[in-house]
């Protein structure tokens, strides 16, 4: 079991910047300006927008269990969920701009985003 600090983890650290990055461009491009409730909406956009953001948040917290775990299958486990979900943000991104989401660039930043979090991601999972 690893005793490293999650902040010093580079992975960790692109994995709160994807988090962050996704609340803003959610609180941006929903009409339910209450980030808490989106999952009560009925409007397509707020379900792919509570989406992005769970599946932010959770990230994080994947990398977390994978780090401080010594069970192979928990690491495994945890790696294929961390793949389901940047594949997922990546699906509602494309979500959004079949919605009808103006703002293409912003979809475009998260998706740099991504690319940097994936890069620094596939780096880490081959140091477990």
């Amino acid at each position: 079991m690893s005793s490293r600090n999650l902040t010093t983890l580079p992975v960790y650290r692109k994995a709160m910047d994807l988090c962050f990055i996704s609340r803003e461009i959610v609180s941006y491009v929903t009409n339910n300006k209450d980030l808490l409730y989106l999952y009560k909406s009925n409007s397509f956009r707020d379900s792919i927008a509570d989406a992005i953001l769970t599946d932010a948040i959770l990230i994080p917290q994947k990398i977390a269990l994978a780090e401080r775990s010594s069970c192979d299958a928990i690491r495994n486990t945890t790696l294929l969920h961390i793949n389901i979900m940047t594949k997922n943000i990546l699906s509602y991104c494309r979500g959004l701009e079949k919605d009808g989401v103006k703002e293409r660039e912003y979809i475009s930043l998260l998706r740099d985003e991504l690319k940097k979090f994936r890069k620094s991601y596939n780096i880490w999972k081959r140091s477990l």
